[in-house]
């Protein structure tokens, strides 16, 4: 039993001067400990000069025509592009808000949701049908010939085809 209790304190003065060592290393300067060294970031210390040497270029004639393959190309800002957030999570949250107000008759809150389904998913093919509807409704009849012919541009076959096709029918009637 003696044999025991001693074999555990031991263990436990052990364990106490491990705790100690390491917490007296965590507050060391790097400098001090090597590992915690390895362990940090460098984004902290100041830039380090890659520019080559003054002379180099007299010492190294060739280098240039050695490394130009290497170096990236002039971007092309000829075609330059703007890009819209891309979510079709939100877009479907905002055909289902827009359905919602759809359901209840508010035309032109359902419009502003589906415009903006379209603006986080372009080429939305139920947001468009459901855009012209609203726009059908609203009285704005060359909007809902626009987002019509962009559902039947989508889905020729889709779902509502045939309704956006009755729908194109009837507003060139009516003009």
């Amino acid at each position: 039993m003696n044999r025991l209790a001693a074999f555990a304190c031991l263990l436990l003065l052990a364990g106490t001067n491990c705790l100690a060592q390491q917490s007296s290393s965590s507050t060391q300067s790097p400098a001090q400990n090597p590992d915690r060294e390895a362990q940090e970031s460098s984004s902290h210390d100041t830039r380090i000069d890659i520019s080559p040497p003054k002379d180099d270029a007299k010492n190294h004639p060739n280098s240039k025509s050695a490394v130009a393959d290497l170096e990236a190309p002039e971007p092309d800002t000829t075609g330059i592009q703007e890009f819209h957030p891309w979510n079709p999570l939100k877009a479907a949250k905002d055909v289902e808000v827009g359905d919602f107000y759809f359901k209840r008759r508010n035309y032109k809150a359902a419009l502003d949701r589906y415009k903006e389904a379209l603006y986080y998913k372009d080429n939305d093919a139920i947001a468009s049908f459901r855009l012209a509807v609203c726009q059908e409704k609203l009285g704005d009849k060359a909007e809902a010939r626009k987002y019509y012919k962009q559902y039947l541009k989508i889905l020729p076959e889709g779902q509502f085809a045939k309704d956006a096709h009755a729908a194109l029918d009837k507003l060139a009637k009516s003009q």
